[in-house]
């Protein structure tokens, strides 16, 4: 029997040269998106992902991201999409429906393509909150989005490979 497995202690597996990996970024609250781009990029080029071979793709909002996301992925160019937002909660019901929406939409979209796409969406009570999650540190949800995409790409691949026989 062979077991895979990956635990958080372990660095994330480094990807094969020439792999693409887009990062689709919400404009909406882009003080906060941006940071969260720097820290998935950082994350990417720190893991063999060249800088040429990191595209990334700016939508409207976090509502456009599992469309674009989608898009991307059927498009064949890349091995994984990571979807960067920042929802921060209001005094109405917006909030809930936006952040439904886009969860069950990069959840769907990941399953109808087939590419891993992550969730680094920011879903916060403050501006205060959200801030504290995109620091430029290793605790930047745009870093550990990236660093999931990562992850996923290798499972996909060892998925893929063939299997030796007897």
């Amino acid at each position: 029997m062979r077991t895979v497995q990956s635990s958080r202690e372990e660095a994330p597996p480094r990807v094969a040269p020439a792999t693409r990996i887009a990062i689709v970024v919400s404009r909406f609250n882009e003080a906060i998106t941006e940071r969260l781009r720097r820290g998935a990029e950082s994350a990417l080029r720190a893991n063999g992902v060249a800088a040429d071979d990191i595209d990334v793709w700016h939508v409207p909002g976090a509502f456009e991201l599992p469309f674009a996301a989608q898009r991307v992925a059927e498009s064949g160019r890349v091995a994984a999409v990571i979807c960067l937002g920042c929802l921060i909660r209001g005094e109405t019901a917006h909030f809930d429906l936006i952040a439904t929406a886009c969860a069950h939409g990069i959840t769907a979209a990941g399953a109808a393509t087939g590419v891993p796409i992550t969730f680094g969406v920011l879903t916060t009570e403050s501006i205060e909150q959200a801030m504290a999650r995109a620091e430029d540190n290793d605790s930047n949800k745009g870093c550990e989005a990236a660093l999931a995409a990562l992850e996923m790409v290798a499972f996909t691949a060892a998925l893929l490979a063939p299997v030796a026989t007897p």
